[in-house]
């Protein structure tokens, strides 16, 4: 028989793949007793590791999702810097590239101004443009519409028809979560348009996010599984689940 922490790291692998389990699933997969279940979801729960739910368990809720946005800048800030340095190896020269909202794009172009690479970024995120303005290669161009002073973008009507306008080589897209059964989901209504349409008329669309993301579903479906092309994420992901996330559709590099 495993032991609890062979059975503790097995249920965190499950979690995530999908956002919740349930116990008689994990009773199964284990092959141990329900009752045995519920004891190290409770073990697990004191530990910080999950958060024990009736009838299962889900990651705990770091309620970044409604934080403010420098406060998600802050959060997990490594790991989005990981992933950012790895999605920069999709860029060629002269490349147009599109930019959603959000931290990690931010992030991202803090990363993209080291390239000395010719290029052309058009983006809602008004975080992200005073950064870009630093390099003298990237050709700007920042999207108007209704301003979210919250999330430091624009959103709505006007941003996406002049969004529509582009057909990027690239659309790097920040996301809130994913897990293979509910695919790409996010808490912010205003931007589901703007990640919908970029994923459409972009040749090629690639989710950057850190890890932390993954296994989580957030307040909306926003992209199916087979939506995205690539998701490039930062390291602390096992081979394992990365197959996993494969054979459901879902690129993980």
């Amino acid at each position: 028989m495993m032991l609890y922490a062979e059975r503790a790291e097995r249920i965190m692998q499950q979690l995530q793949l999908q956002s919740t389990v349930k116990v008689g699933e994990l009773s199964r997969f284990l092959h141990v007793s329900v009752d045995t279940v519920r004891r190290d979801l409770k073990a697990m729960e004191q530990e910080g590791l999950i958060k024990y739910v009736h009838g299962g368990a889900c990651l705990p809720d770091s309620m970044i999702s409604f934080q403010n946005f420098t406060g998600r800048e802050i959060v997990n800030s490594d790991l989005k810097r990981e992933a950012s340095r790895k999605a920069l190896a999709y860029i060629k020269e002269g490349d147009v590239i599109a930019l959603n909202s959000g931290t990690t794009n931010t992030v991202l172009s803090q990363e993209l101004i080291t390239l000395d690479k010719k290029m052309t970024v058009v983006t809602n995120n008004y975080a992200a443009i005073n950064v870009l303005m630093q390099s003298s290669y990237i050709h700007l161009i920042a999207v108007g519409g209704e301003m979210d002073p919250l999330e430091r973008s624009t959103y709505g009507t006007t941003c996406e028809q002049e969004f529509s306008q582009y057909f990027p080589d690239i659309a790097f897209l920040s996301i809130n979560a994913v897990n293979y059964e509910d695919g790409f989901t996010d808490f912010r209504f205003h931007e589901i348009g703007v990640i919908q349409l970029l994923a459409k008329t972009a040749k090629r669309s690639i989710a950057v996010m850190d890890s932390s993301k993954l296994g989580k579903c957030s307040k909306r479906k926003v992209l199916s599984r087979t939506q995205v092309d690539t998701v490039v994420m930062d390291d602390h992901v096992s081979d394992e689940i990365r197959e996993k996330y494969r054979k459901r559709g879902i690129l993980l590099r």
